[in-house]
This record gives C-alpha cells, sequence and structure tokens, in this order.
C-alpha cells in the first residue's frame, strides 16, 4: 500500500513540475502586457492596479524584443527608441528568456503561458504576474 502512494506521489510531483508550455505556445507572448502582482520569495505580494507604463512584446520565433510603452487616452502608444532583446531557450521542460542590453543581462523562467496572462520567475526568486492589456480609447 505504501509503494502505491509513493508512486502516485511521485508522478504527480514529476507532473506538477513541467511548466505545461510548448514552443507552440510562445507566440502568445506576442502584444502589450501590463502587470498585475510581484510575490516576493518570503511570499509578500504587490499589487498593480493602474500602470502608465505596459510592456510590447513581439517574437520572431525564438529571438524577440519588449519595450516599455506609454498609453494615450487615444488609443496610441507613447516610446521611446530602446528596446530590450531577447532569446527564448529551452532547459529540460521549461522556456527561459533571456535579455541582453548593452548596460546587463539577465534570464527569467516562464512558468505560466495562455491567451491573456503570463508569469516569469527570476534568479531571485521574484515572480511577475502579467495580464494582456486592453486600451481605453476616448475620442
Amino acid at each position: 500500500m505504501m509503494k502505491k502512494i509513493f508512486l502516485i506521489g511521485f508522478i504527480g510531483l514529476f507532473f506538477g513540475c513541467t511548466s505545461g508550455i510548448s514552443e507552440q505556445d510562445l507566440n502568445k507572448l506576442d502584444g502589450y502586457w501590463e502587470i498585475t502582482e510581484v510575490t516576493l520569495p518570503d511570499g509578500q505580494k504587490k499589487e498593480y492596479k493602474l500602470n502608465t507604463t505596459v510592456d510590447y512584446i513581439s517574437t520572431d520565433g525564438k529571438k524577440g524584443f519588449r519595450k516599455k510603452m506609454q498609453p494615450r487616452l487615444d488609443g496610441t502608444y507613447e516610446t521611446s527608441d530602446d528596446a530590450e532583446a531577447f532569446v527564448i531557450t529551452k532547459n529540460d521542460e521549461d522556456f527561459s528568456i533571456n535579455y541582453k542590453t548593452e548596460l546587463s543581462e539577465w534570464s527569467e523562467k516562464l512558468v505560466d503561458l495562455d491567451d491573456v496572462t503570463f508569469s516569469v520567475v527570476n534568479k531571485e526568486g521574484i515572480r511577475y504576474d502579467y495580464k494582456r492589456f486592453e486600451p481605453i480609447s476616448i475620442n
């Protein structure tokens, strides 16, 4: 009986540790995203109810870029020419987004991704949750 319980627990742990994100899902990153919550390693959370900037992500296969955008009330965006280039790599069953700029390099593990949300965790254990940005247009 104990062997069966151990086996079921092991199988659950094994399948529970995989991200469930496929290579075909990566194109879901394309678009405008706003941060909703940051979770620190100790469990403290900071919620973001209103954002003055959003992230625009564009991918081409496993390469892409992310840049900060400021949405305007007329439905347009203001931005600088600064962009953070990245390459997505697969490590075991997980995907990492690896950024490189003139000043820095860093990596974030992609832990959740669907049509309307995604989450990443950095090497410090900080989790960033995003939702797809819905622009407000006032004409």
